[in-house]
Formats: C-alpha cells, structure tokens, sequence
C-alpha cells in the first residue's frame, strides 16, 4: 500500500477560497500522529512550546536545540500534514545570513516542510531570501510574541493607521514569497479585510471568522492550560480533568493493594 501524499506548501495555498484550514500546534510524536489522523493539514510546531512543555513565562527561552528535537518527533508522527516549524527568538532576526544558516539547519535536521517566522514589511527581505534558497515560509503578523516585551499581549490593529500596517505588511509578505500567513489578536472586521487584500491563505489566531483558517494551541483545545483561556479559544475536550482524576483513581488502587491485579502478573 503506497503511503499518503505530504501536502505541500503550494497546495496548502490553493487552499485558499475553497476549504477553511484547520491547523493545530503539535510537539510530539503521538499528538502529532492523532491529529494527521483526524485530517488535520497544517501542524505547526510551536515555540508555544516554551509555555506548555517547558514551563517558561513565554516564548523568549527557546532554543533551537528545543524545536529541532520536538520538531524531528512531529515530523516522524505525521505522514500527510504539512509540518512547519517556527523559528524561536533571535535564531533570525539578527541578519539574513544568519536566516539562512538557522532555517537550513532546521529543515536538514527535522525533515520538516516550512519554517515560520514573525514579522512585516521589515521582515520581507528575509522571506525572500528563505524562499529563493529552498526553504517555504509561513508568515505571522499582528500580535507577534516574540515581541511580547514590547507589544504585551494586547489585540492589534486597532485604529486606521495600524490597520492599514497590518494590510501592508501582509502585502510585502506575500509578495516576499510566503505561502501563508498567521494573522494574531486583531479585530474580526480587521482579519476579513486583510485575508481578502492578498491571495495567499491569511489563518487567523483570534482574528475572526474572516480568515482563510484558523490555528489553536493543542494543549488550548483539549483542556491542558489550566486556568488560561484566552477570548479566542475554544475547549474542545477537558483532558486535565480527566488526567487529573486518572492519577488519582491510580493513586488509590496501589495505595488500597487494588493494583496490580491477578491480571497484570506473569506467571
């Protein structure tokens, strides 16, 4: 039996106006498997993974050692997704050059389809230079976190002139050559008229039902981020609970000589 297409970048962007993306965060092998599974098209591995996995305040500590190793994992797990990887804090903005040598390593090293990386019209130059050497981009403007100490966590593009920023920047970054971009923490209104100002598929992170797709954090959706539920977000399974209450349930079976069973010995 002949194993399963890889979606490709290009046909991810064909995508656009005719199906709604679907893309969720992935930074391991069996969630990775069960979302290829479910006919999930696009797993971006994260840097979020910093703050679900790794227990840091935000994005900035991760290295490029992290995303690499989660990343080969993910890549292993999923045999039709595209898999894109994003470039951690400072693995690329200090110049193209290093971009090149960062982003290259990268997909050398995970096998991965894409890498993402935040940034507009300044940003441009560096898309380009990704996609002239081989390597696809999905973009990501409007709330960027790697930029957390400066912009916060605070929704974007509000008021005429940062609107017309973000239209432009999406502009640049298509023309740059970015198959896709992530548009994050806008106005609702804002991400339909920036989805329909290029012709590359805009999946949308908390910026309305306008957008080409939408993305979530896996640990968001299936209920594993605690007491943090952002506007955007919906829970789509409680697992913490359930985890929560497995582990106790275990906790009493071995305490009470309930667990291991008759069952669950060899001879």
């Amino acid at each position: 039996m002949n194993a399963p297409k890889r979606l490709t970048p290009r046909a991810l962007t064909a995508m656009k106006g005719v199906e709604k993306i679907a893309a969720l965060t992935a930074y391991d092998f069996q969630t990775a498997r069960l979302l290829d599974e479910a006919g999930i098209p696009l797993i971006l591995v994260g840097d979020s993974l910093g703050t679900t996995l790794l227990g840091y305040e935000n994005t900035l500590p991760v290295s490029l050692v992290d995303m690499i190793r989660h990343s080969a994992a993910v890549v292993r797990g999923a045999v039709r997704a595209l898999v894109v990887v994003d470039m951690p804090f400072m693995t690329y903005q200090a110049s193209v050059e290093q971009a090149l040598r960062n982003c290259g390593r990268v997909v050398q090293r995970t096998g991965c389809q894409a890498v993402k990386i935040e940034g507009g019209e300044f940003r441009a130059p560096t898309v380009a230079a990704l996609v002239q050497n081989g390597i696809p981009v999905l973009g990501h403007i409007g709330l960027t976190p790697q930029s957390v100490k400066v912009l916060g966590t605070r929704v974007q593009g509000r008021g005429d002139e940062a609107a017309r920023q973000l239209t432009a920047d999406a502009r640049a970054i298509e023309a740059a050559g970015a198959f896709a971009i992530v548009l994050e923490a806008v106005p609702a209104e804002l991400g339909a008229q920036v989805s329909a100002a290029v012709a590359v598929p805009v999946i949308g992170i908390g910026a309305g039902p306008g957008c080409d797709g939408q993305i979530l954090v896996i640990n968001d959706v299936l209920g594993l981020s605690g007491d943090f539920k952002p506007k955007f977000v919906k829970v789509y399974a409680d697992l913490g609970k359930q985890i929560s209450a497995a582990a106790a349930a275990y906790k009493t079976d071995v305490a009470g000589g309930a667990f291991p069973g008759p069952e669950h010995c060899y001879e």
